[in-house]
């Protein structure tokens, strides 16, 4: 009886423990050495040797770049009249001088690791670079001045000659002469919020002075910058007692007053100010949301005549659907409409630059639109205003034209698409007539190719890469492409022993079933094909850029591969929606900013799922910063069945509450009526109550790009709906984290593998930013 009794709890308690056992087979076992793995593929970019950065040309026979190995980076200059390359300082000799000018401690600055900015020689053959946030100018034999620190209000913009630069100063615009120190006032009725050359752009805003010098260096384009009705934007910090409020105009769509400029020429000796006689222009670009967005600053669509007697710019409208080509007589401020484009969505001018160009020596200009669904160039007749021809035609991009020699006729420019059978986002070097005929290909390999061409156009530095295969750096002709010499070669094989392997580029269908997709997958180096994977999709969805970031080698993409280690797949696809292909491919959702490519994303993981039988795509997750963060928030409200984990940094969730010239451009105009505005299914509070999954909302609560309250309005949602999810806000932190950038990637890692892969994480894992 006593054994018959039992036997019920005894089968019981087996088949309790078996099914226990298989929960526990199930559950991935993820240790301190994985995260010890993953951390250490973080940042390995240091692993990769002879990877040539920072290429600048000092003038048409000297270049310089940093190589790096082993032993650190190594500052070199290239003489290509000699071929000697040599280091540009002795390293040892310029940390010890700019320890002592900056005073900088017990973390003194390393011959080993400089960490220059770009350098620039100055008109009596210094170099003049950043270094720990303070510009300075040094000579050939390591004796060095300070010029000025980030921490100065006054960051200067350097001349044509580079014997001066302007600045600004009380809402006015200077100019201090390098060589004495000399300060000149230019203008005098700057005041507050209607100052001259003030840089802000709502979700940018800096002290620098935003110009352009004319050729001759006697005058000054610039602007005064009309925020007196602008609205204000407002954010506190932490602290012990009262807070300190930070302000700034941050003008928002469908405001009624937005920043306006009002276009001037300074004569620098005279100081005579020239407005231009025109209405009061947008404050807006042809190639980004802020009237300053090249890598070298300047204002981008403002070039002057080489006699520097007139002055061509191009004007956007408030929602860029205009743009008007424009030329300045800066004597008497007459100013004169030439051309004008008009598109349905909006108009941009290429990327990277502004890719138009004034050649009044012919009359002419170079004019890029995308017409044709493809970016092209076309020359324009400057007396009449009427098209002569297209210069480039066919399939295919201009993303980026870097010169135009109105001598030879040559205009060079980087392109995607226009070679076939090559990944259609690696960009090449082209040369073409300005009177038409086929262009040349200057870059022939099959790679993604990122150059530096000298000042007089004779050469180039090229260096060469995919996504897989490390970068080989060339010194070549821009008349044929032929090498001149070689400039280094990369070395991955420390970083391939740090247990580094390469990612899988992919493609897969989009929304429609046609169109084809380019992505990238992440596998961990320990990758079991037996195994069933998690998977999580790292996403930026435009429209600007995508998620890919780019077609050349890098040893990180972000912290793809490092989550991959902790045991998932990481996808990054590029969806309709974002730039590099055709017009109507970038034009997919306009209008329809809701969209964030989520059709594309899911229809990709789909595939990748059905292709492979290791991805498990009953667990998928999602993450993103900024836009990314709007888009991992909107994919889990929007996908409630599909998405099981969100990851959302610093997201624009509302863009009703973001600058107005970011969702203006790619949203349109804001539309209200009866209650209602065609901004409304983009904002992803209204989606709270679909939530199911996992999300984490992360926001910097110093945030001044994306306000940190579009987090807090999702929140605000979520708690109304009596919704769980989890938020992290950080304290002082900026659209960036800085130096808690480490700890918020471990707290992401650790999120998805509770969630997502089930497991349990080393506890308070300490992921380090990497120390200089």
């Amino acid at each position: 009886m006593h054994l018959t009794s039992t036997a019920p709890r005894l089968f019981g308690a087996l088949v309790l423990a078996a099914l226990s056992a298989g929960l526990c087979a199930q559950t991935p076992t993820v240790t301190y050495a994985d995260y010890a793995r993953a951390d250490k593929l973080l940042f390995a970019q240091p692993l990769v040797d002879h990877a040539v950065t920072r290429v600048t040309w000092l003038d048409a026979t000297h270049f310089v770049y940093t190589d790096h190995d082993a032993t650190g980076d190594r500052l070199l200059q290239t003489d290509v009249a000699t071929g000697r390359t040599a280091p540009l300082f002795d390293a040892q000799a310029l940390a010890a001088a700019l320890n002592t000018l900056l005073a900088t401690g017990d973390k003194p600055i390393k011959a080993e690791k400089l960490g220059l900015g770009k350098i620039a020689l100055t008109a009596d053959r210094r170099y003049r670079f950043a270094v720990r946030d303070t510009q300075v100018v040094c000579d050939a034999n390591a004796r060095c001045a300070k010029v000025y620190a980030k921490a100065d209000p006054e960051p200067g913009a350097l001349s044509t000659d580079k014997r001066s630069e302007a600045f600004v100063r009380d809402w006015n615009l200077w100019v201090r002469e390098l060589a004495t120190g000399k300060e000149t006032q230019l203008t005098t009725d700057g005041v507050e919020d209607y100052g001259y050359a003030t840089d802000n752009a709502g979700w940018k805003h800096t002290d620098k002075a935003i110009v352009e010098w004319s050729p001759d260096s006697n005058r000054i384009a610039t602007f005064q910058q009309d925020q007196r009705k602008t609205g204000q934007m407002y954010l506190v910090n932490t602290q012990v007692g009262h807070p300190k409020l930070e302000s700034w105009k941050y003008p928002l769509p469908g405001d009624k007053e937005v920043t306006m400029i009002e276009r001037v020429v300074i004569e620098v000796p005279t100081r005579k100010v020239t407005r231009l006689k025109m209405a009061p222009d947008q404050h807006r670009s042809t190639l980004c949301d802020d009237i300053s967005c090249g890598p070298d600053g300047g204002w981008d669509d403002v070039k002057w005549a080489p006699d520097s007697k007139a002055l061509a710019f191009v004007s956007t409208s408030r929602f860029h659907k205009d743009a008007w080509f424009r030329i300045a007589d800066v004597a008497t401020g007459q100013v004169r409409t030439v051309f004008s484009e008009h598109v349905k969505t909006q108009y941009e001018s290429g990327n990277g630059t502004a890719s138009w160009a004034y050649l009044p020596q012919t009359n002419e200009a170079v004019w890029f639109s995308e017409r044709s669904d493809w970016g092209q160039l076309y020359l324009y007749d400057l007396t009449t205003g009427q098209l002569k021809h297209a210069i480039t035609t066919g399939e295919g991009n201009v993303t980026e034209l870097l010169k135009v020699d109105p001598v030879s006729r040559t205009v060079w420019f980087r392109g995607v698409g226009r070679t076939p059978g090559i990944n259609p986002y690696y960009q090449q070097l082209w040369k073409a007539s300005l009177d038409g005929g086929a262009p040349i290909l200057l870059t022939p390999e099959p790679s993604d190719h990122t150059v530096s061409l000298s000042p007089d156009g004779k050469l180039f530095v090229d260096a060469y890469s995919t996504t897989t295969v490390p970068p080989v750096t060339l010194l070549r002709s821009a008349a044929d492409g032929t090498e001149v010499s070689e400039v280094a070669r990369a070395d991955i094989t420390r970083l391939k022993a740090a247990g580094w392997v390469p990612p899988v580029p992919f493609t897969v269908k989009a929304r429609d079933g046609r169109t084809e997709l380019y992505g990238v997958m992440f596998k961990p180096s320990n990758f079991d094909p037996s195994k069933k994977y998690p998977i999580v999709n790292y996403i930026y969805p435009g429209p600007q850029t995508g998620s890919v970031r780019g077609r050349s080698f890098l040893a990180t993409h972000v912290d793809n591969q490092s989550l991959a280690e902790l045991g998932f797949i990481v996808v990054a696809i590029d969806g309709m929606g974002t730039p590099w292909r055709s017009k109507s491919f970038h034009d997919a959702w306009y209008g329809d900013m809701a969209d964030n490519t989520l059709p594309d994303q899911v229809a990709g993981m789909k595939e990748l799922a059905a292709r492979h039988p290791w991805i498990d795509l009953s667990r998928a997750g999602i993450w993103g910063h900024s836009g990314g963060g709007n888009a991992s928030t909107a994919a889990i409200l929007r996908y409630p069945e599909f998405f099981k984990v969100a990851w959302s940094e610093s997201g624009n969730h509302d863009n009703r509450g973001y600058e107005d010239d970011w969702a203006e451009r790619y949203q349109g105009e804001l539309i209200e009526k009866d209650g209602k505005s065609n901004y409304d299914s983009q904002a992803n509070q209204s989606l709270a109550g679909n939530l199911k999954g996992h999300l984490m909302l992360v926001h910097g609560t110093l945030d001044d790009n994306v306000p940190p309250y579009l987090s807090l309005l999702v929140a605000e949602a979520l708690i109304k709906a009596n919704k769980d999810f989890d938020m992290l806000m950080i304290p002082n932190a900026r659209h960036g984290y800085g130096s808690l950038t480490a700890y918020v990637a471990r707290r992401r890692w650790d999120y998805f593998v509770r969630h997502l892969a089930g497991g349990t994480p080393p506890a308070q894992y300490d992921l380090k930013m990497p120390q200089d």
